[in-house]
């Protein structure tokens, strides 16, 4: 299985991209991370319309899309491991996740979207949510493979 991560947003600090890296080089999975940057719109509304296509050009076709948004479903994470065992269970090659800009993701781009979750009620930095998802996708390896770092 594949894990691509379509993110809004360049990360630039060093020290935050070699925590992402941390948990990536740990994952079972091959992962790929695309970061775009709307550049035309101005307004809300028509920077998450590019932001939109900028993230569905990453995205491979037929590939399974898990959408971060704060109007998503706040999961534990064993639930969360359950779920991605489902899908590789059910042969799923592409598991793409896109994460917005400040301004969200456009309602599209959620509809399209298998599963839509949120890390908690708190606004989180986007940078800071591809460190968080690299941890969980990595947690959640873990419990599938029954190793004890989750520890519950």
């Amino acid at each position: 299985m594949r894990v691509i991560i379509a993110a809004i947003g360049r990360e630039r600090d060093p020290a935050a991209r070699a925590l992402f890296d941390r948990y990536v080089e740990r994952l079972p999975w091959k992962l790929s991370l695309s970061e775009g940057e709307a550049k035309k719109a101005k307004s809300g509304a028509a920077r998450m319309a590019e932001e939109a296509a900028l993230l569905l050009k990453a995205v491979p076709a037929g590939a399974t899309i898990i959408a971060l948004d704060e109007r998503g479903r706040d999961l534990d994470s064993a639930t969360f491991a359950k779920r991605i065992g489902t899908w590789i269970d059910a042969s799923t090659t592409d598991l793409a996740f896109i994460i917005g800009g400040a301004d969200g993701l456009a309602p599209e781009l959620r509809e399209r979207a298998a599963l839509t979750l949120c890390f908690g009620k708190l606004t989180w930095p986007h940078l800071l949510v591809r460190i968080m998802l690299a941890e969980q996708l990595y947690r959640a390896s873990t419990i599938l493979a029954g190793h004890p770092y989750h520890r519950a």
